[in-house]
């Protein structure tokens, strides 16, 4: 029976490993965004990894050491010794959340750092989060239910 693993790869070689998982027909996910990043001379967007250094993959156990062979593939997250496994529900709410990004309008007041809050709204409808930190145009939330942090853009608000 498949089941969804993590594996760490080398630090900026996410696509590379999902592109050569991919020839070895290994589902593999991982979640992209597109962000502006400026230098001297220019501003350009670009597509970098939601995860950094993270790739989901679909695979039965007995096949786990396959992704070996992909080069950037240093190895599995474990949790309590064992290779980390993700619930079905948990990638299907991360694509979701990927595929159909709601902007919705958010009325903030008085947010600090470990305060607890319910999403009411979007893909992580009913998903428990706690506040991690709270900057001028951003929230940075830690989802209780994926254990994950995930940066929320805050459209026109004043904190």
């Amino acid at each position: 029976m498949k089941k969804w693993y993590v594996v760490y790869t080398k630090p900026r070689w996410e696509k590379k490993v999902v592109e050569e998982l991919s020839k070895l027909d290994i589902e593999a996910y991982c979640p992209m965004i597109t962000e502006m990043h400026q230098w001297s001379d220019r501003k350009k967007k670009v597509t970098v990894p939601l995860i950094k250094s993270y790739v989901f993959i679909f695979i039965e156990e007995i096949n786990r050491d396959q992704v070996f062979a992909v080069t950037g593939v240093l190895r599995y997250l474990h949790w309590l010794k064992k290779p980390a496994v993700v619930r079905n529900s948990e990638i299907e709410t991360l694509k979701a959340w990927m595929d159909n990004p709601e902007t919705t309008d958010i009325a903030i007041s008085n947010l600090s750092p470990g305060d607890e809050l319910l999403i009411a709204n979007g893909s992580f409808k009913g998903q428990e989060a706690i506040i991690y930190k709270v900057g001028k145009k951003r929230l940075k939330l830690i989802l209780k239910s994926l254990n994950l942090v995930v940066s929320v853009k805050l459209k026109d608000a004043i904190l």
